[in-house]
């Protein structure tokens, strides 16, 4: 694939400057610590917030730091193994969703509303995170690497889903219900999966090219 080729979410990344930026390797890294440090955060919250949408939203920055601290070191590899990695992300992006999925589901058969409050404090700090790791990574999604926009697309997804986390809060609090929640933690769980799809494809048809 070209430098010059893009795919239809514009999440793409200049592979040549990654290799060779010693900035985009800094970026990469402050994303990692900023994902697995309020991922941890975020689920110790989850838990005792009671909050579902919260433990779906803190495995989700865990699965990113995990992931861009892999394409941290994928970034001097070849880029048939690069698209190899960009397919494992896709897969694991996958697998978190369908796992959420089955989380969300099995809350819904005992629907007790968490504590918005705490719900809506970290929904709001997770959104300031991923706004930050969001703005790092922006000036490098331009070009055209599966591996690139696997890492573009979660810090996107991640501040999508803390809007939704915080309007969830707000809701549980207004109506008294688990229900928004539950909710919230579904939707969470189809961006994963739409972005899996999105990351899949990209990686096959890269892997397609160089073979």
């Amino acid at each position: 694939m070209s430098e010059t080729d893009s795919d239809g979410c514009g999440c793409t990344g200049d592979v040549g400057r990654a290799e060779v930026d010693p900035a985009y390797r800094r970026a990469l890294w402050l994303v990692v610590i900023l994902n697995v440090g309020f991922g941890v955060a975020e689920l110790i919250g989850g838990f005792i917030a009671d909050s579902q949408a919260l433990k779906a939203d803190a495995l989700d920055f865990l699965g990113d730091g995990s992931i861009t601290f892999v394409g941290l070191l994928a970034l001097r590899w070849a880029e048939s193994t690069r698209a190899r990695v960009a397919l494992t992300q896709g897969l694991f992006l996958g697998a978190l969703g369908v796992s959420v999925l089955a989380m969300a589901a099995w809350r819904a058969l005992n629907a007790i509303p968490p504590e918005a409050e705490l719900m809506g404090g970290i929904g709001i700090a997770a959104l300031a995170v991923n706004v930050i790791a969001a703005l790092v990574l922006a000036r490098f999604r331009e070009g055209g690497d599966a591996q690139a926009r696997a890492i573009w697309l979660f810090s996107r997804n991640d501040a999508i889903n803390n809007v939704a986390v915080i309007a969830a809060a707000a809701l549980v609090y207004w109506l008294n219900s688990a229900w928004p929640d539950i909710i919230v933690a579904a939707v969470i769980a189809g961006l994963f999966l739409h972005s899996a799809a999105e990351i899949i494809r990209d990686a096959r048809r890269e892997l397609r090219e160089h073979a």
